[in-house]
């Protein structure tokens, strides 16, 4: 097994290439589990695409299969920074050769390409990850009403408006006016999204940071965000959720917003690209911090 992150998003890796292992809710809380366990906001085992029966029909074309599992034991579609630590293992694992070209990742949202990157710090190296379309569920009118959702977050006064933004995997954003707002909210507690979306969702909070001109002219957003994920609770990142927050925010800033993001987490930085045609690129660290052998017997009941 291996340890790794992305901007603090952090995961245990399973090299089951063969499909042998079994993979129940169970190991997985107690893999995550931070005491007694690994310690992780997920698990993120590699496997063969073929080994994996009716589930890879959503990846075809690939050699390998991301089966992500969140803290709780619960399967989720797709994790960004998973994504991108999941390339910086199998390159590790002999399995990818950068140089050789992109890594075509099977995950159960679908097909996500992989390349390396320009780095905007230095916390490991960058990866770009092909996010696929996002989608804005309630459309125009939501846009137009500042939200379609209700939220009610711990630590907030009153309850904010939401909008709801796919990506793979479901996520409601709120844009907070002020950063002292977003330092008051406690996510140890789940926020309250009314109507409750039927496959729960991640709830992100987020603060514009303005804009910024490079020397070469390109105009860059900036956000600051904090997020609650299904099955999870607070985590340190989250990949999806960073390129959920910048599309909310663009979209509500009209056809004059950048297209590049920033956005800030409390586990670092990474960069959202949006592209006219609905697609995006998410672009961050990864990190692989330690191999370990873990003895099964002596992980909690």
């Amino acid at each position: 097994m291996t340890k790794g992150h992305g901007t603090q998003n952090d995961f245990v890796l399973l090299d089951d290439r063969d499909g042998e292992l079994e993979l129940t809710p169970a190991l997985v809380r107690q893999l995550c589990d931070r005491r007694a366990g690994l310690g992780a906001d997920g698990v993120i085992r590699l496997v063969a695409t073929q080994r994996l029966g009716e589930a890879s029909a959503a990846a075809p074309g690939t050699t390998w299969f991301m089966d992500y599992r969140n803290a709780d034991g619960s399967v989720a579609q797709m994790c960004g920074n998973g994504v991108r630590v999941f390339a910086r293992y199998a390159h590790r694992l002999g399995l990818w050769d950068p140089a050789t070209g992109p890594l075509d990742v099977g995950t159960r949202a679908g097909v996500r390409t992989v390349v390396t990157t320009r780095a905007e710090s230095g916390d490991g190296p960058w990866f770009t990850v092909g996010m696929g379309a996002v989608v804005l569920p309630a459309g125009a009118a939501a846009l137009a009403s500042g939200g379609d959702a209700q939220v009610d977050v711990a630590g907030l006064a009153v309850t904010r408006p939401g909008l709801s933004v796919d990506v793979g995997n479901p996520h409601t954003v709120v844009v907070l006016a002020q950063e002292s707002d977003l330092d008051a909210v406690d996510l140890t507690v789940p926020p309250v999204v009314e109507p409750v979306p039927v496959d729960g969702t991640n709830v992100e909070l987020v603060v514009p940071l303005g804009e910024m001109t490079s020397a070469d002219g390109r105009v860059t957003g900036r956000i600051r965000m904090r997020v609650h994920e299904r099955g999870v609770g607070e985590t340190r990142s989250c990949g999806t959720g960073a390129v959920a927050a910048a599309a909310a925010v663009r979209a509500w800033g009209g056809p004059q917003a950048p297209d590049v993001w920033l956005v800030d987490v409390p586990g670092g930085t990474v960069r959202v690209t949006l592209h006219a045609d609905g697609r995006a690129d998410l672009a961050g660290p990864a990190v692989l911090v330690a191999d370990a052998t873990v003895d099964l017997a002596a992980l909690p009941a």
